[in-house]
């Protein structure tokens, strides 16, 4: 059928779409049985659609094939529904695509087979934590809690299904040696989830050369007149510092919500809090605290205690305390005598999880991966446990 043209602004073709001529190039309110093109070369462009009436087109069409660079984003009249759901901006997001959005019923809303609907998820994202230092001659410091990313509670995370996303998750840092090597902790190892990487928690420092605690997402506290490790901003928190005297208190180790404490000539100090987030339900769910210090000589009330959120205490007459497993806490650091048996507390391992719509599912391909899912409220949760590898949402 011939195109018939109506105005100067519109013409009608054979299949009853009125197709405006001026090319659209910023964002712009739509209107029912017209068609558009649109050009995203600039950048993204919105497209505001009217009030829904049963089966009304509109028709986008991509005038420069630049739909996949510069998306298209729909926003529904009010309280109507894109693709089925009321709370997820719709996109069009393929290369030369002629979207034809067919309002369907107050069920599905507007629908079309080349627009998506982003997933969207909240994560929390934990390292491991730092070990705790080993003894030699006077009291170790607390491991510094792994990073901790999250989003839960502020603005969703927008990803797309059956596409590859990378999960690892990060282990804890080894315990300091007594009386050998270096004697620090190790650093824990990083938690990743997409492009979001938290940052493995700093090792706790010994009698060494330098005495002080390590760098990472919450820094190792320090013993023997040394600082503490510096903290990873937005992650963590600095260790605690080492006192001086002949009864040394090594730092704790920094949490997630707070420093280490320093360590003073008659006690070590305690871990640095952790941070509460109940992205799995609930309530008092903390993660990432740091590792206690630890004193010499040691007794029952002078050692630090770990953070809440999974921190080591130090040892009285033996090890450090490790990190509780699956929360990045800092081990605890040793403080006890003889040298020979004096070990720190190993970092505990990190975590991911996450929590999105129940509608979708998590999937391993290619294995790697040790997770488990929850149903909470309206929501699924999968928490990883250990292993690396990617996942898809379907």
């Amino acid at each position: 059928m011939a195109l018939t043209k109506l105005t100067s602004n519109l013409i009608e073709g054979g299949t009853g779409t009125d197709w405006v001529t001026a090319i659209q190039t910023s964002n712009f309110t739509a209107e029912a049985g017209k068609g558009y093109f649109v050009n995203t070369t600039a950048g993204t462009i919105t497209v505001n659609l009217p009030a829904g009436v049963v089966g009304t087109e509109i028709i986008i069409q991509d005038y420069a094939g630049t739909f996949a660079t510069n998306k298209v984003l729909l926003n529904a009249n009010g309280s109507e529904k894109i693709q089925g759901s009321s709370t997820i901006q719709g996109q069009i997001t393929t290369k030369n695509a002629t979207a034809t959005l067919v309002y369907q019923d107050a069920t599905k809303g507007w629908t079309s087979q080349d627009v998506i609907t982003p997933i969207t998820v909240d994560y929390l994202v934990v390292a491991g934590g730092g070990g705790g230092g080993g003894r030699y001659d006077t009291g170790s410091a607390g491991g510094g809690a792994g990073g901790l990313l999250t989003n839960y509670g502020g603005t969703a995370l927008n990803i797309t299904d059956a596409t590859n996303y990378v999960v690892t998750v990060g282990g804890g840092g080894t315990a300091g040696y007594a009386n050998q090597g270096s004697r620090k902790g190790g650093n824990g190892t990083d938690s990743i989830f997409s492009t979001i990487t938290a940052t493995g928690g700093g090792g706790g420092g010994a009698w060494t050369t330098p005495a002080n605690g390590l760098n990472g997402g919450s820094g190792g506290g320090g013993t023997y007149d040394a600082a503490g490790g510096t903290g990873t901003s937005g992650q963590g928190n600095n260790g605690g510092n080492g006192s001086t005297g002949s009864n040394q208190g090594a730092g704790g180790g920094g949490g997630a919500g707070a420093p280490g404490a320093n360590g003073t000539a008659t006690s070590g100090g305690n871990g640095g809090v952790g941070l509460e987030v109940n992205i799995i339900g609930g309530t008092g769910n903390y993660y990432a605290g740091g590792g206690g210090g630890g004193l010499y000589p040691a007794t029952s009330t002078t050692v630090g205690l770990g953070g809440l959120g999974g921190g080591g205490n130090a040892s009285v007459t033996s090890n450090g305390l490790a990190g509780t497993p699956n929360t990045g806490g800092g081990g605890g650091g040793s403080g006890a005598s003889p040298a020979t048996t004096g070990y720190g507390g190993e970092g505990g391992s990190g975590v991911v999880i996450l929590r999105y719509p129940n509608l979708k599912t998590i999937t391993n391909p290619g294995g790697g991966l040790i997770f488990a899912t929850a149903t909470v409220s309206t929501d699924k949760v999968t928490t990883f446990t250990a292993g690396t590898g990617n996942i898809q949402f379907n």
